[in-house]
């Protein structure tokens, strides 16, 4: 610990004694980001989106930056610009205003019903507290299942540089489960136990809290959470964020407008057994698993050449059987050299990979974006019908308020060949507990996501959209029977997901709304390579959406 202690006290002394501070905002809140990426397609401002969450400091300038501008938001716009500058009013240092009050103490406590929060501000403290609650009931012909969860989430600020906050929440599932690591869904990963009492389904705990210090151009931070990689309406290519969080040494810094840099280094579990260190304590006791460390390193360079055109870079590396690695702690390295170093003649280097993404809102109204996720690569493998590289690829675009105003129209596809995030060496796949860290659809598979959003006025918004999902043969990383790259992308099709749906939501406030929706799924599996299409569909997907489904699923959400 005694190299993390000298990285934090390091950047403490070159912090500058500006103020900022820094509390993320987590993926989960999509409405918000949704929004401000609205604002950015639309030239009301300007953000770089490779990377999320983005920090409450952060949205609470840009939403404040649209404020300015208010004479060029249409009336729904102005009225959740209006509903998110209150909840932010923290940040802002200003009155949060509440028409259900139940305790005010001029400025500086507020306890309200709708929404439901408690504030407290004076000259060195400040904190937000908010209850976690949800409920969503699904049934179809299948089954019906019934997913709450409840918690409590709490962000601080101290001073003019420290920030702390913490979001624990139980999760429970009735009627089986949405999340497995071999489920090709993007329902969040927990690891889940059996349901008190018995039953189908499972429960999970996910606790996310950090601690950082900010400086005017950066920040550095400790903290467990979620982390997204990769411009995307539906999922990314690179940090999927689905997984359950991990925690990690996190740095962001912004040392000119045109350059933004993030970093972090993270403990994941990798599920693979030490043998030598697993013991019984004692006769009739069940063994005491013990499994190989493992690690992530990652880093992303953005920058921006000309206005609203973001080009990102970055690179990571898994590591695993070892303590951690000074050479992976540097925020700025290319980590592939690194391996090469470290793991020379071992017969079996670290998990490295290579990312690039594209962000274009040059055009008014329409966001073009692109990922390209490279795992492993050879110029020779070019041109070459009998080998494939290793890597994934998302392009997609999203336009905004036009032709018709209160509209977006979203085009996604993505498609990833065999063997991407996988690995010869159990320990350093692109995982972590057993859930892939990047594309929810895994190697070998494709996407092609269309969907039409309208909020035909303030705090509605309607969502329809087309999926058509094909998973293609399982072929693992093994070495030993002819070239591992020589397996045809998608040469058969072992399962398949065609979803037609209907999204509504209202929000009343920015962390409560209600929501209904439903689906028409048709979700298949194929009889290849040994295996049954009922084994197939038992492996990928949950039990409730197999075969051709009508579902309709309602529920509330109170906060993030």
């Amino acid at each position: 610990m005694r190299v993390f202690s000298i990285i934090f006290t390091a950047f403490i002394f070159l912090g500058s004694p500006l103020k900022a501070q820094n509390v993320p905002e987590h993926i989960s809140n999509k409405p918000l980001y949704e929004f401000i990426d609205e604002l950015a397609n639309d030239h009301i401002i300007e953000i770089s989106s490779a990377v999320k969450p983005y920090s409450r400091q952060l949205i609470s300038i840009k939403l404040k930056e649209a404020y300015r501008q208010k004479e060029k938001l249409s009336d729904r716009q102005l009225f959740e610009l209006n509903m998110y500058l209150n909840d932010f009013s923290l940040e802002l240092n200003e009155k949060t205003e509440s028409k259900f009050a139940l305790v005010k103490k001029d400025s500086t406590f507020l306890w309200s019903l709708l929404p439901p929060t408690l504030i407290y501000k004076d000259s060195l403290f400040r904190f937000n507290l908010k209850p976690v609650y949800g409920i969503q009931y699904c049934t179809n012909e299948n089954d019906s299942l019934r997913h709450t969860w409840g918690g409590l989430a709490v962000h601080s600020y101290v001073g003019e540089n420290w920030s702390v906050w913490a979001s624990l929440r139980d999760n429970q599932q009735k009627g089986g489960r949405l999340a497995r690591p071999s489920y090709l869904t993007q329902s969040q990963g927990g690891a889940y136990k059996g349901l008190t009492g018995g039953g189908k389904g499972g429960e999970f705990s996910e606790m996310r809290a950090g601690i950082s210090w900010s400086w005017s151009w950066g920040s550095l931070s400790f903290e467990k959470d979620h982390v997204m990689m990769g411009d995307n309406y539906h999922s990314p290519s690179i940090l999927s964020g689905r997984t359950p969080s991990y925690p990690m040494i996190k740095l962001q810094m912004q040392p000119t407008h045109w350059l933004d840099f993030h970093y972090h280094h993270g403990w994941l579990v990798s599920k693979v057994v030490d043998s030598l260190r697993s013991y019984v304590p004692y006769e009739g006791a069940p063994e005491r698993v013990i499994y190989q460390p493992k690690y992530i390193s990652a880093n992303m360079f953005t920058i921006t050449p000309i206005e609203k055109l973001d080009i990102s870079v970055g690179n990571s590396i898994i590591y695993s059987d070892m303590d951690v690695y000074p050479g992976y702690l540097i925020p700025f390295a290319f980590y592939k050299s690194i391996v090469h170093t470290q793991s020379q003649y071992t017969g079996h280097n670290h998990n490295s990979a290579m990312f690039f993404n594209l962000s274009s809102r040059n055009i008014k109204h329409l966001h073009l974006y692109g990922t390209w996720f490279v795992d492993e690569f050879s110029v020779t493998r070019i041109g070459d019908d009998e080998r494939t590289n290793f890597t994934g690829t998302k392009a997609g675009f999203r336009l905004s308020n036009w032709p018709i105003p209160n509209t977006a129209i979203t085009a996604e596809y993505t498609f990833t060949y065999p063997k991407t995030y996988q690995h010869r060496t159990p320990s350093t796949t692109f995982e972590t507990n057993r859930f892939n860290l990047g594309h929810y659809l895994t190697d070998n598979a494709r996407e092609l996501y269309l969907a039409l959003s309208i909020k035909p006025f303030r705090g509605l918004s309607i969502d329809f959209s087309y999926l058509i999902a094909e998973k293609g043969n399982v072929v693992p990383y093994l070495y030993g029977e002819g070239r591992v790259d020589r397996d045809p992308f998608m040469e058969e099709v072992v399962w398949s997901n065609k979803t037609l749906s209907l999204k509504t939501r209202y929000s009343f406030y920015n962390n409560f709304s209600i929501f209904a929706e439903f689906y028409q799924k048709d979700i298949q599996g194929f009889d290849k390579d040994g295996t049954s299409a009922g084994e197939y569909l038992d492996m990928f997907t949950p039990e409730i959406f197999h075969g051709w489904t009508n579902t309709l699923s309602f529920g509330m959400q109170l906060g993030f």
